[in-house]
């Protein structure tokens, strides 16, 4: 199924019961689908877009366009194939969301990650790893360990999983490592889908995910 839609900014229409929200953006029908913590750890606050305005989130949209995710940079980037959104997408207020804040607007998140289908899951920093592995993986996620874990593929229950630490915490090396991972997946069959032609009349395919 394709998502009809000319809307780059919050393409679903989420609307948390929150004042101020960053909500997702790139293309509603993308392929990866980058997961970060709060605005309030991984930029947007200033400019209502998920991984801009700040030095790290810089350094992460570089790794993007390196890998050919995003064709232009910026607080309002211009993207390849790729969404991004937050775990929880309102800016939080001082000390960031606790536990029950998470919950409120776990929903939100989880709905629009359904709507986007994508194939392959980009879970940065280590709260929105965890949440990844746990509820998209059959990988423990209660001790998450970023450094062992950056950069590399794992299966998930009907997707693939790259996480990365947080940019703010990126060396050079961890930078190139992650645009690696990013090109040799962009490099081989990554999709995960089910043909379920077979079932039907006709000889064309009829694969889903």
């Amino acid at each position: 199924m394709e998502n009809v839609t000319d809307r780059t900014s919050n393409p679903f229409g989420m609307n948390p019961p929150r004042e101020r929200v960053v909500p997702g953006y790139g293309d509603a029908n993308a392929d990866f689908h980058v997961v970060g913590d709060h605005p309030g750890v991984h930029g947007g606050e200033r400019t209502g877009v998920p991984f801009t305005g700040t030095e790290s989130a810089a350094r992460f949209q570089r790794a993007l366009s390196a890998a050919g995710l995003v064709t232009e940079r910026g607080d309002d980037p211009a993207v390849e194939n790729l969404f991004l959104s937050y775990v929880y997408m309102a800016v939080p207020a001082d000390g960031g969301p606790t536990e029950r804040e998470y919950g409120e607007l776990e929903p939100f998140f989880d709905a629009e990650l359904r709507a986007i289908t994508a194939h392959v899951l980009l879970p940065v920093g280590e709260r929105a790893t965890g949440h990844v592995l746990e509820h998209y993986t059959a990988k423990p996620a209660d001790s998450v360990d970023l450094d062992a874990l950056h950069g590399e593929e794992l299966l998930g229950a009907g997707f693939l999983v790259i996480p990365a630490k947080s940019p703010a915490d990126w060396t050079d090396e961890d930078e190139e490592t992650y645009v690696a991972a990013l090109r040799d997946t962009l490099d081989h069959d990554y999709r995960r889908e089910s043909d379920l032609g077979r079932f039907l009349t006709g000889p064309d395919p009829y694969r889903v995910r």
